[in-house]
């Protein structure tokens, strides 16, 4: 099969097409030929930082975590999938997993599940990780329905998905964006959008709650910005982040009673531990997407296989507004 190899780690450049064998079954496992697979930031940190990542694979190594693509086969223990249904998750690319830059994936069946039927290959590539990951921070957070959710950077790849499932689950929904095309797909998406380059948070936390805060602040953004997340929630608030390496006083958080939710959803991938919720997870976003919950926003640009060195650099650019999807022809 074709695959894109890194045979060391660095620019964009590193990828080179090779042809290597179909990979062969292990329990638990399905053989799928992959439709499109998606790149995520975490992929160009891999590529970049090598094995400074400790998640990162060794190389020669084939990135690429997310995929939608159709079962071509099924080791004998595995129920609940067959041969020719259409599938998505987030299986690979890290550690001892092989990645979805490739013609085919032998993945774990507790990290798939049946694509949504009214979407595309390319659309359910997109979904994978940043919905798992946004879900993971609304659940834990306890999100209900006529809470307000705010949420920071409404118009990446997180974020998108983070308002829409908030307003599925019944929240009021508000969102920040730094520029037209983002703050102008914040409101096409169903949130309220925010300039946080215009408005401060004092403003905004006065002008949609009469001061009072966010239940719940989804933070996509994180590092120095959760000090804005903390400002921004109400006393006994919730904050879910995706980021936070870093350090930071807690003062504030201490003294608002705050609880942070740190979401990192490679964790059943890299230590084998609850990968079947990953599975139910996409299974209800399906449901969502076939209800008319939640759509996909993709980047207007469309990269092949080949081109998946030029996938990444695009995502690095900063000028991608949705994600950046790898399309096999």
């Amino acid at each position: 099969m074709k695959a894109m190899i890194i045979n060391e780690y660095g620019e964009s450049s590193v990828f080179a097409k090779e042809e290597i064998a179909i990979p062969s079954l292990k329990s638990g496992e399905a053989l799928i030929k992959i439709g499109a697979s998606s790149v995520n930031t975490v992929d160009t940190m891999i590529r970049k930082m090598g094995k400074d990542l400790p998640l990162s694979p060794d190389a020669p190594a084939i990135l690429g975590m997310d995929f939608a693509g159709t079962i071509e086969s099924i080791s004998g223990d595995v129920t609940g999938f067959s041969v020719g249904d259409e599938v998505y998750g987030c299986v690979g690319g890290l550690a001892e997993l092989p990645g979805t830059l490739a013609e085919y994936v032998a993945a774990d069946v507790k990290l798939i599940a049946k694509k949504p039927k009214n979407i595309t290959m390319k659309e359910a590539a997109a979904i994978p990780l940043v919905g798992i990951t946004a879900y993971e921070g609304l659940v834990r957070a306890g999100i209900t329905a006529g809470q307000r959710v705010l949420v920071h950077g409404g118009s990446g790849g997180v974020g998108h998905i983070a308002l829409q499932l908030a307003k599925h689950f019944g929240a009021n929904v508000y969102s920040t964006g730094g520029g037209e095309k983002q703050l102008a797909l914040i409101e096409e998406l169903g949130a309220t959008p925010i300039n946080y380059k215009t408005e401060t948070v004092e403003d905004y936390v006065q002008k949609h709650t009469n001061g009072n805060g966010f239940d719940i602040v989804y933070d996509s953004v994180g590092g120095g910005n959760l000090i804005n997340s903390f400002n921004a929630a109400t006393l006994n608030g919730h904050i879910a982040t995706t980021v936070s390496l870093c350090e930071l006083d807690l003062t504030l958080a201490h003294f608002k009673g705050l609880s942070l939710h740190v979401v990192f959803m490679l964790i059943p991938m890299l230590h084998d531990h609850k990968r079947e919720e990953h599975g139910k997870i996409l299974q209800h976003i399906a449901e969502i997407v076939e209800g008319g919950g939640l759509q996909v926003v993709l980047d207007e640009q469309s990269f092949s296989l080949e081109d998946a060195g030029k996938a990444h650099a695009r995502l690095e650019s900063g000028q991608a507004i949705g994600k950046v999807v790898v399309v096999n022809e």
